[in-house]
């Protein structure tokens, strides 16, 4: 089969020894997707609320706000750049499947 959505040789089994996907949106790659993007929007928004509160409260309550920034960077599953790509495979799951033939892989849409 051509299609897999799992680093290695095209066409070939995972390295866990199942079988490659088919491009289902379940099978997406990292794992910074969410489920919906409103969810991953309101995670962004509380991730950079929690970062910037972090620092920017120092002067008024002092360094125990600091304790917000672990808030962030757990809601952003990591930094800001990993939100960034988990916001891209958001968009994309379920649109693009990955195509590998003769060792060359493409982005393709998803016929509906």
């Amino acid at each position: 089969m051509p299609v897999t959505d799992t680093p290695g040789s095209p066409g070939s089994p995972s390295s866990s020894g199942s079988p490659s996907s088919s491009g289902s949106p379940s099978s997406s790659g990292s794992g910074f997707a969410s489920a919906s993007v409103p969810r991953h929007l309101a995670r962004g928004a509380l991730g950079f609320g929690s970062l910037i509160a972090a620092f920017a409260l120092i002067p008024a309550f002092g360094p125990a706000t600091l304790l917000l920034a672990p808030v962030g960077v757990v809601a952003l599953r990591g930094c800001p750049m990993c939100w960034a790509i988990g916001l891209a495979e958001t968009v994309s799951r379920g649109r693009l499947r990955r195509e590998c033939t003769n060792g060359s892989c493409e982005l393709k849409p998803v016929a509906r």
